[in-house]
């Protein structure tokens, strides 16, 4: 009598382990759980990719700041250079003595006497 008890027990624990994991993979199969999961790993694609551009974008501007170190040595060029003194005079000047200039010279804004 035992055995058969340890037997039937045995059986429905078997068939209740198998109707769960049948039950698990139809709920994993749904049009629902299938958006779902891939969405899933279109986010964490998404982020994988973000985080690699990110590393490359900040790989590329230290090795161009390196490799503009290294220009400026071999160039001679400082990081901050002195800048020139300050001009005396502007560079385009309202020269008097020109003599495409007549100072004396009135001008008329009436256009009725050129008629």
């Amino acid at each position: 009598m035992f055995r058969r008890t340890f037997w039937f027990s045995t059986g429905v624990a078997a068939g209740v382990w198998a109707t769960t994991k049948v039950n698990r993979k139809l709920k994993q199969l749904t049009p629902e759980s299938l958006a779902a999961t891939a969405a899933n790993k279109a986010l964490e694609t998404g982020q994988r990719l973000k985080d690699r551009a990110v590393g490359f974008a900040l790989d590329v501007r230290d090795n161009m700041a390196q490799r503009e170190a290294e220009l400026q040595d071999a160039l001679g060029i400082q990081d901050n250079p002195e800048l020139p003194a300050p001009r005396r005079y502007t560079a385009i000047e309202n020269n008097r003595s020109n003599p495409k200039y007549v100072d004396n010279q009135t001008y008329s804004y009436n256009r009725n006497e050129d008629h």
